[in-house]
Formats: C-alpha cells, structure tokens, sequence
C-alpha cells in the first residue's frame, strides 16, 4: 500500500450544499428558509409561542427555588467503608478523611465535605475526620472503639440559643 492509493471510505465525505441556486437544486428561491413571515427573518422567532393563547410556561405556577449556599457533600455509609477496610484499600490506623476515601476509592471525588452515615456495620477501631455524620454513625464508630471529630463550623444560631 501506497500513500497515494489511501483513499476514504465511500460516504465518508459529503459535499456542501449550495443553497439558493435555482429550482433544480432543491433548495432554490427560499432556501430552506421555509415561507414569508417571522420564520423567513433572520435573528427573530418567538420560543414558546402558541397563537396568542397564554403559554404553558406562563399557566404553570412558579415553585421552589435554588439555594446557592447548599453545600454538595459527599455521602457515604459505614458498611462501605468496612468493605474497602476489608479489602485492604484503606488503612483503618490512619485519620480516614475525605482524601483517604477519595484514595481508597470509596469516594469519587471529594466535594464540599464528607457526611457519614450509618447504614451497615464497622468493626474496624477507626478515628474518622469528616464534615458531618449522623447520630447512628458516631453510635456505631464509638462502639467499635473509634472516634468521630466534626469539622463542620459551630452554627451561630444554635449557639446564641444555648
């Protein structure tokens, strides 16, 4: 084989169409451009535009809102990280925190923080530093002989109530 025998395959390639050049083509006169009015204009169309009737978008109620202070964490359960102990992935002597998690594999990526919560068992002794956890997790950690420290800041609030 030669470099000038290489050759694409058949179809590969497809010429440009040339609009607007007469009936035979077919895409002469409008040019694909439909009829008169609004949708022959270029730059103007109304979306959602249904005849002067009132649009769906605008008979649906308004609802909910986005919070832009919600932090994306990220959640796991003490059974998955029991597993990747069992597996030899993570090492239950060292601080597990979202790096080691994020390493072990557990985790895909760290986010804003680590939530722990506690679906499954941990029977490894595992000191845990994480952003939150819930009730039952730091229950079932501390049973095992681990401890859990909390990294997320004092809320103000609760604490001008205490």
């Amino acid at each position: 084989m030669k470099l000038n025998e290489i050759a694409d395959r058949a179809g590969a390639r497809k010429n440009r169409t040339r609009i607007g050049r007469g009936i035979g083509s077919g895409t002469g006169k409008t040019g694909g451009r439909g009829g008169k009015g609004q949708t022959a204009r270029s730059g103007v169309r109304i979306k959602g535009f249904e005849g002067g009737q009132m649009p769906l978008h605008r008979r649906l109620p308004k609802r909910g809102f986005n919070n832009i202070f919600a932090l994306k964490l990220n959640e796991t359960n003490l059974g998955r990280v029991q597993e990747a102990i069992d597996q030899g992935r993570l090492d239950a002597k060292a601080v597990v925190d979202a790096a080691a998690l994020v390493k072990a594999g557990v985790l895909r990526r760290a986010k804003a923080g680590v939530r722990l919560l506690g679906n499954g068992e941990i029977k490894a002794k595992v000191q845990f530093a994480v952003y939150g956890a819930s009730k039952s997790a730091v229950a079932a950690v501390e049973k095992a002989g681990g401890s859990v420290k909390i990294l997320k800041p004092k809320d103000e609030s609760s604490e001008k109530a205490a």
